[in-house]
């Protein structure tokens, strides 16, 4: 079995490992994701806006007092998050419609017909011996 079709057979395949595998590509996929949006997608997307950068968009509740923090609604790192979730959606659907793809092209691989079950074949000795027999045999 060759390299490609084995990776095929690991990849239309659904068990627990396979689920495990995907999780732990998932969890490193979504942390390129993040690192993905945060410094080469928002920064631009910042610039077309008016200098904005997302992380720091935020509304004041309370102001600080003493030691104490000030109360905040980060806004800016929400929408970060919603342009991460809307890119990691589209690269899986990509990576489903693949494996879709690939599944399609197995199903449509025509098989070779069963062979003939033994009841069929002795069955087909019959048939094939009376149509043997002269008509002066048959009462």
């Amino acid at each position: 079995m060759g390299f490609l079709s084995e990776f095929k057979a690991f990849a239309v395949r659904g068990n627990v490992i396979d689920l495990a595998v995907g999780l732990v590509i998932g969890s490193a996929f979504g942390k390129i994701v993040s690192s993905l949006v945060a410094d080469v997608i928002t920064p631009p997307l910042g610039i077309l806006i008016g200098g904005v950068d997302f992380s720091n968009l935020s509304v004041t509740i309370r102001e600080a007092v003493g030691e104490a923090p000030a109360v905040t609604i980060n806004y800016g790192i929400f929408i970060q998050t919603i342009i991460s979730f809307v890119i990691i959606a589209f690269a899986i659907f990509l990576v489903v419609r693949g494996i879709n793809s690939l599944k399609r092209k197995e199903a449509e691989e025509p098989s070779a017909p069963p062979a003939p079950s033994t009841e069929e074949v002795l069955l087909t000795e019959i048939r094939d011996a009376l149509r043997e027999r002269s008509p002066q045999d048959r009462p």
